[in-house]
């Protein structure tokens, strides 16, 4: 299958790794050529260090990046049998996406969504709607080459027959699909983030300290990460972002903290060598 991801950053990229690693073609597209250099050398830097060997062939590995093809041009992806959409989680940036995909693409080719949080069916309507039966949310989760799990999301038009070829393809690369029914948030992220507010309340009432707090979640809970070591990979921008979205869906339950906003605000989101919850001198 020569499949396409449009957007090079994190979760993009790694979409990317895994297909290529399953030996499927792939065109990795952004607007940027930085980008493009930088999620290749990111994703040369996984391969090196072995550890997608824990998970695929090694000589899969070997030639993985060989399959990988940059490109700038959302006309490249008129011939992939399909394409997922991983840009930064915004109405408008997917909308765009997908309405650039939408003429580019051919009318078979079955377009996917990594939105995190957005509902699918919301996301259709920046299609034609012959369109939609092809369409669907494949919610993967971070690091692409590490976590097995993807949660499908139909949305209300998308053919079950669509669903069926998914999972088919998502089994064939090594995940775990399970079904999920299209609501803001979908499921994973709505018991996280439920997790996340109060973890940050805790800390705001003195209770306990990040630090403390996820070792009890290591060693008491079984997570193999604690809440705020999660929020400093993903960052807490991320985090507010997502709650938001989620607070707007479901009302008082996923407020954001007012901590949480006053950090963000502050600078102190965490992320690749920025401060936040653990260490916060970056």
């Amino acid at each position: 299958m020569k499949a396409g991801v449009v957007g090079a950053g994190l979760m993009g990229a790694e979409i990317a790794l895994v297909l290529a690693l399953a030996g499927h073609d792939v065109l990795l597209h952004d607007q940027s050529s930085e980008a493009l250099h930088r999620a290749v050398e990111r994703l040369r830097g996984i391969l090196d260090k072995g550890v997608a060997r824990q998970f695929y062939e090694a000589e899969a590995a070997e030639v993985a990046l060989e399959r990988i093809e940059p490109v700038q041009s959302i006309d490249a992806m008129a011939d992939c049998a399909m394409v997922t959409e991983a840009v930064y989680e915004s109405l408008d940036a997917k909308g765009a996406v997908l309405r650039a995909l939408d003429e580019a693409c051919r009318p078979e080719c079955i377009l996917a969504s990594n939105t995190s949080t957005l509902p699918i069916s919301t996301l259709a309507a920046f299609l034609a709607s012959e369109r939609r039966a092809r369409f669907l949310g494949t919610h993967y989760f971070s690091p692409v080459s590490r976590m097995k799990l993807v949660e499908v999301v139909p949305g209300f038009a998308t053919d079950p027959a669509t669903v069926g070829e998914v999972v088919a393809m998502l089994e064939g690369i090594g995940k775990h699909p399970v079904r999920i029914r299209d609501v803001a948030g979908f499921a994973v992220n709505r018991m996280l983030h439920a997790m996340l507010i109060e973890a940050v309340r805790l800390v705001d009432e003195g209770v306990a300290t990040p630090a403390d707090l996820d070792t009890a979640c290591r060693l008491g809970l079984g997570h193999p990460i604690g809440p705020f070591a999660m929020m400093d990979v993903v960052t807490s921008d991320l985090c507010l972002q997502v709650q938001g979205i989620l607070h707007d869906a479901y009302g008082e339950r996923f407020r954001p903290p007012a901590l949480l906003k006053q950090r963000v605000a502050a600078g102190y989101g965490g992320g690749k060598g920025k401060p936040g919850w653990l260490n916060e001198n970056g």
